[in-house]
C-alpha cells in the first residue's frame, strides 16, 4: 500500500466518520445483500455464468437478460452474482493471510520491545517502500499467475499496515494492570499474549479489518484486471471489467460498467460501515 493510497484511505475514514446514521444502515444493508448473494450464488443465478452463446453477444438489458450479455453471450447478472463469491472470498482470504502475519509481527514487537521491536519496525518500513504490485510480481515468478498468487502477493502488501496497527493497540493493552497481574502469577509471555492479550485486541482489530476489506477487494480486482489473479472462465468482477474492454471500444459499455460500479459500491459501503463499526468496537467500557 503506497503513501498516496494510505492518505486517500485516511481522508475516506474522516469522511465516513461524519456520515449520518441512515447512510450507515444503508451501507450495512448493501453489504448484507452482497454477502447473502455470495452465499446463495449457486442457487439464484438465472443462467450458468460460464455458458457461452455466440448468438447472444452484446445483448442489451431485456426481460430475458436483465443486465444484458457480454462478448461471449454470457448473462451479466449471473456472472455478477457468481462473481460476488469469488471476489469477496478472495478479499477475505487476503485479509486472513495478512492478519496472521501482521498481527504476529505487531504483537511480537510490542511484547519484546528493544532490538526485536526495532528490527521488525525496519522490516515493515522496507515493505512499505515497495508497491503492492511488486510483491505480486515476485510471487508470480515463483508460483505463476492465479488467485493464490494475487492473494499472497497483495496480502504481503497489507502486512506492514496491519502490523503497525497491531503494535499500537498491543502497547496500549500491555500497559493495562491485568498484564502485570498475570505476570506476577507466573503466566508465561506466550500464553499471556495468546490467551489474554490477543482476545482483548480483537474488537479493535476486527473493526480495522472491516475497513480494510474494501481496500482488499479493490486491490484484488485491480490485479485481476491486469491478469495477475483470477483467470477465465472465473466470474471475478475485476476480470469481468478486463474482458469487456473490447466492448467499450465498440460502444457497448454495460459489460464493463456494471461490474466496475459493483466493485465501487461494495468498496464505498465497506468503508462507510466499517469505520462506524471500528469506532463502536474500539470503545472500552
Amino acid at each position: 500500500m503506497t503513501t498516496s493510497h494510505l492518505a486517500t484511505t485516511s481522508i475516506g475514514l474522516r469522511t465516513a466518520r461524519r456520515t449520518t446514521p441512515w447512510l450507515y444502515y444503508l451501507c450495512v444493508g448493501i453489504l448484507a445483500f452482497f454477502v447473502l448473494m455470495a452465499i446463495l450464488a449457486p442457487w439464484v443465478t438465472p443462467y450458468d455464468p460460464s455458458k457461452t452463446d455466440f448468438a447472444a453477444q452484446w445483448l442489451p438489458a431485456s426481460s430475458a437478460h436483465w443486465l444484458g450479455t457480454d462478448q461471449l453471450g454470457r448473462d451479466i447478472l449471473s456472472r455478477i452474482i457468481a462473481g460476488s463469491r469469488d471476489s469477496m472470498l478472495g478479499a477475505l482470504a487476503l485479509l486472513v493471510f495478512a492478519s496472521v502475519v501482521g498481527v504476529t509481527l505487531g504483537l511480537t514487537a510490542a511484547w519484546k520491545r528493544g532490538w526485536v521491536d526495532t528490527l521488525l519496525a525496519r522490516i515493515t518500513d522496507v515493505m512499505y517502500a515497495f508497491p503492492g504490485l511488486l510483491f505480486v510480481i515476485l510471487i508470480i515468478a515463483v508460483f505463476d499467475t492465479g488467485a493464490f498468487t494475487s492473494v499472497v502477493g497483495m496480502g504481503l502488501a497489507f502486512v506492514p499496515t496491519i502490523a503497525k496497527f497491531s503494535r499500537t493497540i498491543a502497547l496500549s493493552e500491555i500497559a493495562r494492570p491485568y498484564v502485570d497481574s498475570y505476570r506476577l502469577q507466573g503466566v508465561g509471555g506466550f500464553v499471556l499474549c495468546v490467551r489474554y492479550l490477543l482476545p482483548n485486541m480483537l474488537p479493535a482489530l476486527i473493526g480495522y479489518l472491516v475497513v480494510l476489506f474494501g481496500d482488499a477487494l479493490g486491490s484484488l480486482a485491480a490485479l485481476n484486471f491486469l491478469g495477475f489473479g483470477a483467470q477465465p472462465p472465473s466470474s471475478d468482477w475485476g476480470l469481468m471489467v478486463s474482458e469487456a474492454r473490447d466492448g467499450v471500444i465498440q460502444g457497448v459499455f454495460s459489460p464493463a460498467l456494471i461490474p466496475g460500479l459493483t466493485i465501487a459500491l461494495v468498496v464505498v459501503a465497506t468503508n462507510v460501515a466499517g469505520v462506524r463499526l471500528a469506532d463502536k468496537l474500539a470503545v472500552r467500557k
